[in-house]
């Protein structure tokens, strides 16, 4: 993937949200700003413009001038700590974002010699905070901007946008929905306990609780777990699943890559799976 810093804003008074800590507000059992933090985990070096608080991975903090300056003044000191050619700029409150939205922006930028490219939301309109720029020019505009108008505090981003040559990109229709009111945290979090996703959404979940970065199949876990309480007892099944974990823990452990991982928990699973319907067998011949 093309190299590429990431600049995360994630200051703003949040007033319709009656002055809450927005990235902090939690979805699906994670701080929005993690989330955020999580679709540009392979960004060379990530700025959080805004103040301190723990993340789930290290960042570099900054602040705009002056505080609660605007996105503008933001997005001027986020680049300031930036030395990528490309650089991803995005909102601390995008609940759906995925690393396949990122992958889009930073292809659509890459082309021929525009200046970036951004997303548009289903009704055709610009998301300048989820988009991708080319460095040079994004400190030129801004540089310009700011000696046009004595500063950056307090003014629009379309400021910057209009002056720039930007390739649209047609993400995810959820990729660029933000959480600026109540009803929208609401939302964000009914949809993530939705039938089709809420699986995907816990195991990212524990995932990043517990600090793992180990891609398995569900399914197969699924099925061991059926198979364990079906063929044993209800009990069996999450006591079997803990303890093809850590069997495939102590298989892996000479190992430091994630595919070694992954392949022990394959086997293990199947292990046990094959135990359990031997064991299912055994009480059918009775």
């Amino acid at each position: 993937m093309t190299a590429y810093d990431a600049i995360v804003l994630a200051g703003g008074a949040a007033k319709r949200l009656g002055g809450a800590d927005k990235p902090g507000i939690r979805v699906g059992g994670r701080a929005l700003l993690d989330r955020v933090l999580a679709a540009c985990a392979d960004a060379s070096a990530t700025v959080v413009v805004g103040g301190r608080r723990p993340t789930a991975r290290p960042v570099i903090w900054t602040r705009e001038e002056p505080q609660g300056g605007g996105p503008l003044a933001a997005l001027d000191a986020g680049v300031r700590r930036t030395t990528a050619e490309r650089v991803l700029v995005l909102s601390a409150d995008l609940p759906f974002l995925g690393a396949s939205t990122v992958g889009a922006l930073l292809a659509a930028a890459g082309e021929g010699q525009r200046d970036g490219a951004l997303c548009a939301d289903q009704q055709g309109r610009d998301q300048p905070l989820v988009a991708v720029y080319r460095a040079e020019p994004l400190r030129r505009e801004l540089a310009l901007i700011a000696a046009e108008h004595g500063g950056l505090s307090g003014l629009p981003l379309r400021l910057l946008t209009h002056e720039l040559d930007l390739a649209r990109v047609e993400a995810d229709p959820l990729a660029s929905f933000d959480c600026d009111t109540w009803e929208d945290i609401a939302s964000a979090r009914a949809r993530i306990r939705e039938h089709g996703t809420v699986l995907d959404e816990w195991i990212t979940a524990v995932k990043n609780e517990l600090g793992i970065e180990l891609d398995v199949d569900t399914d197969v876990l699924l099925d061991l777990a059926r198979d364990a309480a079906h063929g044993v007892a209800r009990p069996a099944a999450p006591l079997t699943t803990f303890l093809v974990g850590y069997a495939a823990a102590k298989a892996s452990s000479g190992g430091d890559a994630d595919g070694d991982a992954a392949t022990a928990v394959a086997e293990a699973a199947r292990k046990a799976a094959a135990l359990a319907l031997r064991w299912a067998d055994e009480n059918e011949t009775q």
